[in-house]
């Protein structure tokens, strides 16, 4: 078998309590109630069962695959072809600031 992944190292299982769905939920700005949280938590044991299963597949000798068809992809000239007009954008956000949109902090 490979080495475990880094982020799954030490981790052997992987099920989800109320309090880690709240954090987790609380983290993705997701509001859930608590009847909604005993419903969604034994669907979040069986995803994280799945990534527990991933984690003992044996990858050792695997290259990393970008494309199953083995075909090189077209490529296109990167320029800027739509633009200019920031002030028309900016009427779209809900909050603006300083010529940027404005959002939430995410990392607490």
């Amino acid at each position: 078998m490979s080495p475990q992944s880094p982020i799954l190292k030490g981790i052997t299982n992987m099920s989800m309590d109320k309090n880690t769905v709240k954090r987790v939920a609380h983290l993705s700005r997701i509001a859930v109630s608590d009847a909604q949280i005993e419903e969604i938590m034994p669907r979040l044991n069986k995803i994280m069962g799945f990534i527990e299963q991933l984690s003992e597949v044996d990858t050792e000798n695997v290259e990393p695959l970008a494309n199953v068809a083995n075909i090189k992809l077209k490529m296109r000239e990167d320029v800027v072809n739509d633009g200019g007009y920031p002030a028309e954008i900016l009427k779209n956000a809900p909050e603006e600031t300083q010529g940027f949109f404005g959002v939430p902090n995410v990392v607490e």
